[in-house]
């Protein structure tokens, strides 16, 4: 990997502790005038950064990649995520080896990992709607269809590649990435992937009628829902943005040509060791917790 030459750092505000680390990066490491820093709120600024970047630190958790990834989606741009938060499955450093490890990426250490995401469109009367200011979003994590503020089950007609798959009455239904598949699918039961596979999970949650388990489908299947319910529902893009939704609007979900690239460290063949640390199993047959479902 190629030194960058400019860096952007973004952090969570809302993080005492992400605001004084991405400022000391900034200050301590990064070249005078080679660096950016931005609140990953501000996306408007994020945005019009990212023509001259090579590099984008993100301080905070997964959330705070999500969200920062939307900005470098379907660029040449790779993360290197910190981890403040809890699980950090998308994050390379810890916060307290962040300082000492850095410097090495810096010099073009490491190297990149690409993560596919998912392409969806809303359609209501035949016509696309616009979701935020465009036709479609791009979903790093996943894509879900969700109940409204009304304790009903939702309610939708499942299909897979044009062909009726099965009608769904359930809390929500999740449409997984690879990357995704260790976050709300994991925690209700769906399969884990490996981070670099182009397959897509479909799983329902808490389902009351049709297929209740999951189903892993590859990466040239689109996904239709038929929206159903005759009361409110909800899409969620990445667990942070969010459409109301009607009756009889499809939803279409892909695989999308663009994908978000992070920087890595060490052997390829890690990701499953890293994995059960994160859920908190030790070493040791035996050891650790079990999850049950």
């Amino acid at each position: 990997m190629a030194a960058p030459k400019t860096v952007g750092i973004v952090y969570n505000p809302i993080s005492p502790e992400a605001v004084l680390m991405a400022k000391k990066i900034r200050d301590d490491l990064c070249p005078v005038g080679n660096a950016w820093i931005e609140e990953i709120g501000s996306d408007g600024g994020l945005k019009s950064n990212m023509c001259k970047t090579d590099m984008l630190i993100t301080v905070g958790g997964d959330g705070t990649i999500l969200r920062a990834a939307r900005s470098v989606v379907g660029q040449a741009i790779p993360i290197l995520g910190i981890n403040l938060g809890r699980l950090g499955f998308m994050t390379e450093l810890r916060s307290e080896d962040a300082f000492e490890r850095i410097p090495h990426f810096l010099e073009g250490g490491g190297w990149t990992e690409q993560r596919s995401t998912l392409e969806v469109m809303v359609s209501r009367n035949g016509r696309p709607i616009t979701l935020g200011d465009t036709e479609f979003q791009i979903a790093l994590n996943d894509v879900v269809l969700a109940r409204g503020a009304k304790p009903r089950l939702m309610r939708a007609k499942a299909f897979v590649d044009g062909a009726e798959f099965t009608s769904y009455r359930a809390d929500a239904v999740i449409i997984s990435s690879a990357t995704g598949s260790t976050g709300y699918n994991l925690a209700v039961g769906g399969p884990i992937l490996h981070p670099t596979a182009e397959e897509m999970i479909l799983k329902p949650v808490a389902p009351h009628v049709g297929l209740a388990t999951a189903v892993v489908l590859p990466a040239t299947s689109e996904v239709e829902l038929l929206i159903q319910s005759d009361h409110d529902s909800v899409l969620s893009v990445d667990g942070f943005i969010e459409f109301p939704l009607q009756i009889e609007d499809v939803i279409k979900v892909k695989h999308s040509e663009q994908s978000v690239s992070f920087i890595r460290e060490g052997s390829r063949r890690t990701f499953y060791a890293t994995l059960m640390r994160r859920l908190g199993f030790e070493s040791g047959i035996g050891s650790g917790r079990a999850i049950f479902y």
